[in-house]
């Protein structure tokens, strides 16, 4: 009798085991079915990003501004900057050097730098690689006829992006940037 339930105890004992074993590997196959897309798509490709930040040793701070729509405080924001001798970059839309090209000189001789923003201010993951790199390109023509200097940075408009379009910047030699903290003025 005190065999029968040993016996007994170890089948109890074996059961719960595979019980056990069974319900980790129902839970690992759980987590494999609802990650395996996300698995996939992380390790077939590593998506596109633009420069948020740049690691330094010094405390520094990178000020810029977009230009798009009036022109009203650029003379003012040139003075302030000035005051206080802070360079910056502005973000200028191809059609706002088109209706300010005296602004862009100003910024330029001011020692700042101008940098693209876009020709039209489209959004570019709306667009073909081709239709990006033109639509960049005519606006640093823009730019360059204005100050002599070709930008090398673009700010995409809206911060919308996605792998095509950062792929069709740095296809023509230029870097998109992005903002890590913004402000707004109210």
């Amino acid at each position: 009798m005190a065999k029968k339930r040993e016996q007994i105890k170890i089948f109890f004992i074996e059961r719960k085991w595979w019980t056990a074993a069974a319900c980790l590997c129902l839970a690992a196959l759980m987590f494999y079915v609802v990650n395996y897309p996300a698995a996939v798509g992380a390790a077939a490709t590593t998506r596109q990003l633009p420069i948020y930040c740049v690691q330094r040793d010094q405390k520094l701070v990178s000020i810029s501004f977009d230009a798009a729509w009036g022109n009203e405080d650029t003379q003012q924001l040139i003075d302030i900057l000035g005051q206080y001798k802070v360079p910056a970059t502005f973000f200028v839309v191809g059609e706002w050097v088109d209706k300010y090209p005296e602004s862009v000189k100003a910024l330029h001789d001011a020692g700042h730098e101008v940098m693209n923003h876009s020709n039209t201010h489209a959004h570019y993951p709306q667009l073909s690689a081709d239709a990006v790199a033109a639509d960049l390109n005519a606006c640093n023509d823009k730019i360059e006829q204005v100050t002599g200097v070709r930008p090398t940075l673009v700010r995409l408009p809206y911060g919308d992006y996605d792998d095509n379009s950062i792929n069709a910047v740095r296809s023509i030699g230029m870097e998109p940037i992005q903002w890590d903290v913004e402000t707004s003025a109210t």
